[in-house]
């Protein structure tokens, strides 16, 4: 799973970093411009957000995104504590609030709460689609019994199509998630690596759940079809 941390003090966002490299993949931002930038291509599975930041507060940021409808889960840190603070962010639609000093397990742990409201359960660090399971601890994946050979980026990619199952996702979204914006290739490598595990897939017969949407992107869905 992929977060991206907003904050301006570089020794508290490295801290998040360390006390979450266990279970998730995270991106920094250091003002609110880059982390409104960064958030915007919709390509995280949860944004730690602080309030007060350069250029651009953590409310404003939340205000765009969700007048944009991206609706990915954000916590709020903040070194304010006081009613008023929380209800404006939550009625801006944040999903948790976390006050500065935290512990490293109180983070953990609402952290793993919202995966569970929005994901669904996070148990053994697996995902599940049907009779497919990825561990994401070991990168190993199962189709019942069976295990199907990936490699790093074509399981990413498989991951990222299970976390976010019966929704398009577009080539760019997937190529800046999996590759990351620093690439050097380019978005067409996405349409290669799904091939690549489409050709894995058909051997079981899952190959018929990844559909393409020509111009668009694709999907993993539960309904079975010929795919182009």
């Amino acid at each position: 799973m992929k977060i991206l941390i907003v904050e301006d003090d570089p020794i508290l966002s490295d801290t998040i970093v360390e006390s979450t490299k266990l279970l998730y993949e995270a991106v920094q931002a250091f003002d609110g411009e880059e982390g409104l930038y960064l958030a915007e291509q919709n390509i995280y599975d949860i944004i730690i957000l602080d309030v007060m930041l350069p250029n651009m507060n953590g409310y404003e940021i939340l205000r765009e995104l969700r007048a944009k409808e991206i609706r990915t889960p954000v916590i709020f840190l903040t070194a304010k504590d006081g009613i008023d603070d929380k209800i404006q962010g939550l009625r801006l639609g944040a999903d948790d609030y976390l006050v500065k000093p935290f512990h490293r397990e109180e983070l953990l742990l609402r952290l793993e709460a919202i995966v569970r409201r929005t994901i669904g359960e996070f148990k053994e660090n697996s995902v599940a689609f049907k009779d497919l399971k990825l561990n994401l601890k070991t990168k190993s994946a199962m189709i019942g019994q069976a295990q199907l050979k990936l490699n790093g980026k074509q399981f990413d990619l498989l991951e990222y199509l299970m976390n976010n199952k019966e929704t398009i996702l577009t080539k760019e979204q997937i190529f800046d998630r999996v590759w990351g914006f620093q690439s050097d290739t380019t978005n067409t490598v996405v349409e290669v690596y799904t091939s690549h595990i489409r050709k894995k897939l058909k051997p079981f017969n899952y190959d018929q759940y990844v559909k393409t949407f020509r111009g668009l992107g694709y999907m993993l869905t539960e309904e079975s079809h010929e795919y182009e």
